[in-house]
């Protein structure tokens, strides 16, 4: 993993968020290259979840939203984790992750009191190597307030006074997308009157005010999620988890992933949320182990009966065929889009020899990788070779669906190498026989072997 992470802010992919300030944790910033594949992948999520389906409705909810949504939802009073303190230098971790590291097994199923036994029993300290306090529930929600509603200034001390809010202008950045899809069901029922089963889909940000946030971008404060609530008649749940399951699967191998990292682990009773009463996770085989990458749950009718109490409207769906009027229930699949980029990069890093050097290289799929084609001039000194790789290299912005970049930097040696560790499926060079002949040569970033194409053919060839 440290490995991948000092590559991908080598060459662009991800640098840590506030850099030049020490950064802040739990926070990433997405380079040109990075953000890159961001969207080719959430680009094909979208294709596959909306564009190709007829019983799908994207939408794309706020971020702040009114408190009454996170009272009905339990987040307020539920969405949290357990927090413990070293006693010596007041430092916050999460206690399952501590015992975690301790080598503490089904932690997941433990409760409060006994972590806080298992503590005690084996001594387990910080990682910092002190004493731990009591474990205690923490409230994941990061808090705001919204508008100019406040009551009057008062004084703190001397000189220093404070606004005291009202509750009425408390809000939360949402710790999740699917609540603004719920809230928005009515809407588009009676914007559409869709037959069910039928989805809503979002791809947008959320915040967890995680307590130690870490392992690169796969545990952050601020995310962003793929998610889609499909709204069935509770007869057929079985039916549509199961097909979701599948659908999930083939996603999974669409973006390239191998079978061999990818497993299905049913969440038992007692470590699901609140709201389910099926969860299946998608587990992938990181560098750092076997860890959640996506999930799967049946909500029930849990979250449109709680907005209906706390609303007051309606959330009944009424049958076209003239049937009784039910709530509908929910099959959910969400989808991290960070996590799902560091398993893109975690299967695509590789090392291995070339001409007796060692060789690390990230081996992207092509639909998936932010760079598809690097156009060069043997040598950037020569007019006539830069001319006519700079009409190659324009020609193939027009024709190619992808980026094309253009690098005269340095020699060809260090500008494949470059390549490869970006990704780039393929490296175009025109070269002095290219000039006579309207060829150029193209390296393959896999083999390293190079051909001569005809310039003509050179949109065809790239493509297949």
């Amino acid at each position: 993993m440290e490995e991948i992470v000092s590559l991908a802010k080598r060459r662009g992919f991800i640098y840590q968020g506030s850099e030049i300030y020490g950064g802040l944790a739990g926070t990433w910033d997405y380079g040109p290259l990075g953000v890159q594949l961001k969207r080719n992948i959430t680009n094909l999520w979208w294709k596959t979840f909306v564009e190709q389906r007829d019983d799908m409705y994207g939408i794309d909810a706020a971020i702040l939203m009114n408190q009454k949504v996170w009272q009905a939802s339990g987040h307020v009073g539920g969405f949290a984790d357990p927090l413990v303190e070293d006693l010596v230098n007041k430092k916050r971790w999460r206690a399952d992750h501590i015992l975690e590291d301790a080598g503490i097994k089904d932690v997941a199923a433990m409760s409060i009191d006994q972590m806080n036994q298992v503590i005690a029993d084996k001594e387990i300290k910080s990682p910092d190597g002190n004493p731990l306090g009591k474990i205690r529930q923490f409230n994941m929600m990061l808090r705001t307030f919204v508008g100019a509603a406040q009551s009057e200034t008062r004084e703190v001390e001397p000189g220093v006074e404070s606004f005291d809010y009202e509750t009425s202008s408390v809000s939360y950045l949402r710790p999740e997308t699917a609540q603004g899809i719920f809230v928005n069901f009515k809407n588009i029922v009676d914007s559409f009157y869709p037959d069910l089963p039928f989805g809503v889909a979002q791809i947008g940000k959320a915040f967890r005010n995680e307590i130690s946030p870490r392992d690169f971008i796969f545990r952050l404060r601020e995310l962003e999620q793929m998610e889609m609530e499909i709204f069935i008649n509770p007869d057929n749940w079985q039916a549509e988890f199961d097909k979701w399951l599948n659908l999930q699967k083939e996603f999974y191998l669409s973006l390239g992933l191998p079978e061999s990292k990818y497993h299905q682990i049913e969440v038992p009773a007692e470590d699901r949320a609140h709201y389910s009463q099926r969860s299946i996770d998608t587990e992938f085989d990181f560098a750092i182990g076997q860890k959640e990458l996506w999930g799967l749950a049946y909500r029930t009718n849990h979250d449109l009966m709680a907005h209906q109490k706390m609303s007051g409207k309606s959330m009944e769906y009424r049958p076209k065929d003239g049937g009784e009027s039910f709530v509908p229930h929910v099959i959910e699949p969400t989808f991290g889009v960070d996590r799902t980029l560091l398993a893109v990069l975690d299967n695509a890093y590789t090392v291995d020899e070339i001409g007796g050097e060692k060789r690390a290289y990230l081996k992207l799929p092509r639909h998936l990788a932010p760079v598809v084609a690097v156009v060069s001039p043997l040598l950037k000194n020569k007019p006539e070779l830069v001319k006519k790789a700079r009409e190659v290299y324009e020609s193939l912005r027009q024709s190619i669906d992808g980026r094309i970049m253009w690098d005269d930097s340095g020699n060809i040696g260090k500008r494949y190498r470059k390549a490869d560790e970006i990704g780039v499926p393929h490296c175009v060079v025109i070269d002095f026989d290219s000039l006579d002949n309207d060829d150029v040569t193209v390296r393959d970033r896999d083999t390293t072997e190079q051909v001569r194409v005809k310039i003509e053919e050179l949109t065809s060839f790239l493509k297949k």
